[in-house]
């Protein structure tokens, strides 16, 4: 399970024990080793007897229908059976319970990784929240809606997060334009909140879960006992500014659900993939993606398997961008430096037995947020500072935007209660959570203000609008998060680009009136 928020698992080594935020789980590396390519290797193998546990697998070969169908009779020999094939970007979704079948497959010509996307067998939390979410009792959100002041929505006053962005400012003058819609590539949207309904886009959403789009009315929802962290986000981005509830930063924009998170919780690279070529087929302008693939944190492509999910996940990713799609995404709750020489991941592979392991987050990767062209945001609390959580890294975060904090750590100022984020609850209900999970889709927000401004711009024009328009934040120094006396954690740069902040906070106005 690997979300970067409060709702569920995370990744939790660093994170403070005051903070019940959940975190993201990890993927883990195989032990495969490649095969050298021969002209026809798996043609030569006889086919597989299913004498292993069935896994899943992604195939990564040269894009086009006359290519793929070549290897996809190689897969047929070696015991594997095509899910689905994306053959414009060449990546083929297979199950097999050939314990050899990745071996096999790498040895034939115009396959350029394979690798299974699991170490648990078939079927099978991985978000970027730190904890289960927090709600109000009828009464107390009954006294937060009386402090409401004109033009604000009932439960608006609890949103610290709006003003920390200045998106109270831009509603005044733009809620963004319904010809722009964000993907929630997530844990699923219950389309049915009285916040959301007004804004969702049914033909841009799908369950993505299997690596196939299923397109049946409502597959995009969480069921009762999944998480409710795709609902949260969605509502941060797009909740309607309609009396009724809660603000979201673009509440103008229409938002749709990608799920892409199995009953377990878990994001798998097949489901990712499917959900990045969703979105970019299904005119979505913005992705936010709060998670990371599982089952490995970090993914290093010195391994065999893990290179192909890398491999996989980066060509559905590039290939939504080339259609104008912006991907923003969470960077992770563990408080690492995601730029230092080597990281202990303590918890991949987080869908059998975790160990820990020593990586090089160069070569070692949290897909999607350090991919090329992803946008990569840091989270911040309430006084504007890291949250403490929130992993980091000079040139590697992007921007910062509120995801919350510990209150006792960063308590914001009254009508505001408390230092985690309210928010969106399937079943029509709201609630806190906190992660880089949530700071995610503050970015995801701005990014569809910024597209409603700019409607012809394209996603590198966008991102760098984000950037450019981001507040200038400095390092703080020191960074005592918990007031001991001891450094937290080390922020390198300047004002204007520093690892904690990168470019800055992300700033609503800007991208309504610039």
């Amino acid at each position: 399970m690997t979300s970067h928020s409060l709702s569920l698992p995370v990744r939790a080594a660093a994170i403070p024990a005051a903070l019940a935020l959940t975190s993201a789980l990890a993927f883990l590396p195989t032990s495969a080793t490649a095969a050298g390519h021969s002209a026809d290797g798996a043609a030569q193998a006889t086919a597989a007897a299913a004498d292993g546990p069935s896994l899943s697998y992604v195939v990564n070969t040269r894009p086009g229908a006359k290519q793929t169908a070549r290897v996809k009779e190689a897969i047929a020999k070696a015991g594997g059976s095509v899910v689905v094939s994306y053959d414009r970007i060449g990546v083929i979704v297979v199950h097999s319970a050939n314990p050899d079948f990745a071996k096999t497959i790498r040895t034939v010509r115009g396959v350029s990784s394979a690798g299974a996307t699991r170490t648990a067998p078939l079927p099978a939390q991985s978000t970027t929240d730190t904890g289960a979410p927090r709600m109000l009792t009828e009464k107390q959100q009954k006294a937060v809606a009386a402090r409401a002041t004109a033009g604000q929505d009932p439960l608006e006053p609890l949103q610290w997060d709006l003003p920390a962005i200045k998106a109270d400012k831009a509603h005044e003058k733009s809620l963004g334009s319904r010809d722009v819609t964000v993907g929630v590539i997530d844990t699923g949207v219950d389309d049915t909140h009285p916040d959301l309904a007004p804004n969702f886009d049914r033909k841009a959403s799908v369950n993505c879960v299997t690596g196939k789009p299923n397109t049946a009315d409502g597959a995009w929802r969480p069921s009762a006992s999944e998480s409710p962290h795709g609902t949260h986000v969605a509502g941060e981005i797009a909740a309607a500014k309609n009396g009724i509830g809660v603000t979201g930063v673009a509440p103008g924009v229409k938002v749709s659900g990608i799920k892409v998170s199995n009953p377990d919780g878990f994001f798998y690279t097949e489901a990712v993939v499917c959900g990045f070529v969703w979105a970019a087929e299904h005119g979505v302008d913005v992705t936010n993606n709060s998670y990371y693939t599982d089952p490995w944190y970090f993914n290093c492509t010195t391994d065999p398997d893990q290179k192909a999910l890398v491999e996989a996940v980066t060509r559905a990713s590039l290939y939504a961008e080339g259609k104008g799609v912006v991907n923003v995404a969470a960077a992770g709750n563990e408080n690492y430096d995601l730029a230092a020489d080597s990281i202990t991941d303590p918890s991949s592979p987080n869908d059998t037995t975790p160990g820990d392991r020593e990586i090089d987050p160069r070569t070692c990767l949290d897909i999607p947020t350090q991919l090329p062209g992803v946008v990569t945001v840091a989270s911040t609390g309430a006084k504007g500072l890291k949250s403490s959580f929130s992993n980091y890294g000079l040139g590697v975060i992007d921007i910062a935007a509120p995801g919350g904090d510990s209150t006792a750590y960063q308590k914001p100022a009254p009508p505001a209660e408390s230092g985690l984020i309210y928010n969106t609850l399937p079943g029509g209900k709201y609630g806190y959570m906190a992660g880089t999970s949530m700071a995610s889709p503050h970015v995801a927000g701005v990014a569809a203000l910024i597209k409603s401004t700019h409607p012809h711009a394209s996603a590198w024009k966008v991102k760098a609008l984000l950037k450019a328009q981001a507040d200038d934040t400095a390092c703080p120094d020191p960074y005592d998060i918990n007031g001991d006396g001891k450094a937290d954690a080390v922020c390198e740069g300047n004002a204007a680009y520093n690892g904690f902040y990168g470019a800055g906070i992300a700033d609503a106005l800007d991208a309504v009136t610039k």
